[in-house]
């Protein structure tokens, strides 16, 4: 359900050997197809070899952030960018990536899309030694694990990747700005999505692929789980981390039912084609009889679509989507977060009134959204309300860089299916089955992270980190 669970960050980096060349407004429209993945902040670091290091960040969306800044002041042939979504750190300036700090007579800036569920530990240890942090994100303890690898044991940059990811729990995408060279890193058990493309003489780096299709770059492949990726020579250059081949391939379902802009393809796998399976098995689990299938705006719609070819039953938008509406989550009182909910959707009542409807979502977290969404469909009184979930139940949380909720929160955690319906007051609640979800994705079991619905993480949890305290506000 749209309001109830955020994705973390989305990542981009631009590698150009031209140093006359300017790339950030290239970065800048790229975090802009990018900008589903995160919108507490954006900012963009460039490298020229006169001008060095140029960076600019800033709190809201990359429009807001950007627009009383010329991008043309961010010189460089070589870029990252960054929009945030915060779960491990709140949500400030301090904490607005890419994050930049002095290395080898230079600079390192990185962006980092993901979680480190050992974190704590780490910067504990950093803090012990000296080092003093300016955020409370896990991304500045890589950044400094990085630092200290290098100068402490004399490592060149690619070493000192290898050496911190021995040490690393958890899930990252990683964009790393070194001077003028550019890095790309995905961790070993590949939760988080990162690819490359190429345009003309530049490659470009981006947690997907519909960043490349607005810069017109044609995509190449998929970083594979634990490759450090360079440029040079007009090359793709691979290093493949040592502890790759110990770790399980857990790429992140959430990415295929909500998470990625439809019109991006995943490790292969297309993400509205696959929206369009899980509407097929909705239909598979659920062959209702009724009169028109509605699809909750905007995610939902491909999955809607399928269960509507499937089925033979007509499709209909029933409720209008405000585009314009800003980040309600953040108003401050019950009243107004309600009236979010009227600001962001509105049913037509000419095509729900009397009618037997098949309501189409991606998911349900907290339930909280789903009940309010509800009770406005029930103000146009329709004759049935037939609610299908696009994913399974969620009965537990995700500590690798989804912010969803604590397990006390998750409504399938603590209710029955048919409780949870008799909360709803609807005709039927049907949920998509962890079966029905993998064939839809069309990827082994073996390979997607479901640690959010079945409780089988891929990672151990560190002792006593729960949800309540990771996840702040």
């Amino acid at each position: 359900m749209q309001g109830e669970i955020e994705d973390k960050c989305g990542i981009v980096g631009i590698h150009c050997p031209d140093e006359s060349k300017n790339v950030a407004s290239f970065v800048y429209y790229c975090l802009y197809a990018l900008q589903h993945r995160g919108q507490e902040s954006a900012g963009i670091a460039t490298f020229n070899p006169e001008k060095g290091l140029n960076y600019y960040c800033g709190m809201g969306l990359i429009t807001d952030v950007f627009k009383d800044y010329e991008i043309q002041n961010l010189k460089g042939n070589m870029a990252i960018g960054h929009v945030r979504y915060s779960t491990t750190g709140q949500s400030r300036l301090e904490n607005s990536q890419p994050f930049v700090t002095d290395f080898d007579d230079g600079f390192i800036a990185m962006a980092h899309n993901g979680d480190i569920v050992n974190s704590a530990e780490l910067r504990n240890e950093l803090v012990k030694e000296g080092y003093e942090f300016k955020s409370d994100t896990d991304s500045e303890v890589i950044c400094y694990m990085l630092k200290r690898e290098h100068y402490d044991n004399n490592k060149n940059i690619i070493d000192s990747i290898e050496s911190v990811s021995k040490k690393l729990v958890g899930s990252y995408a990683l964009t790393i700005l070194v001077n003028g060279d550019l890095y790309g890193v995905r961790d070993p058990m590949g939760i988080k999505p990162l690819a490359v493309a190429k345009r003309g003489d530049e490659f470009i780096l981006a947690s997907e692929t519909v960043a490349f299709d607005v810069i017109n770059a044609e995509y190449i492949r998929d970083i594979e789980p634990g490759e450090v990726v360079f440029f040079e020579n007009d090359e793709i250059n691979s290093h493949m981390l040592e502890i790759a081949g110990d770790c399980k391939i857990s790429h992140c379902m959430f990415e295929y039912v909500y998470f990625a802009r439809p019109d991006s393809t995943i490790d292969g796998i297309n993400v509205y084609e696959t929206r369009m399976n899980i509407g097929r098995q909705l239909h598979e689990l659920y062959p209702i009889d009724a009169d028109v299938v509605i699809p909750v705006p905007d995610s939902s719609i491909p999955a809607a679509i399928g269960y509507s070819r499937a089925s033979g039953i007509p499709y209909g938008e029933g409720l209008i989507k405000n585009r314009y509406v800003g980040r309600t989550f953040i108003m401050p009182t019950q009243e107004e977060r309600e009236l979010a909910v009227r600001l962001k959707l509105n049913p037509i009542k000419d095509a729900i009134k009397g009618k037997r409807i098949i309501l189409i979502d991606d998911s349900i977290v907290r339930g909280t959204t789903s009940k309010k969404l509800l009770d406005l469909v029930k103000e146009a009184e329709p004759a049935e309300i037939h609610f299908l979930v696009g994913c399974p139940p969620v009965i537990s949380p995700c500590f690798y860089g989804v912010a969803m909720a604590t397990k006390k929160e998750l409504i399938a955690a603590n209710y029955s299916i048919e409780e949870i319906q008799d909360q709803l007051e609807i005709d039927t609640l049907g949920y998509i089955t962890i079966e029905s979800l993998i064939e839809a994705i069309g990827m082994s079991k073996d390979d997607l992270c479901l640690g959010c619905i079945n409780e089988e993480y891929p990672t151990e949890i560190p002792e006593g980190l729960e949800a309540e305290t990771y996840y702040k506000p």
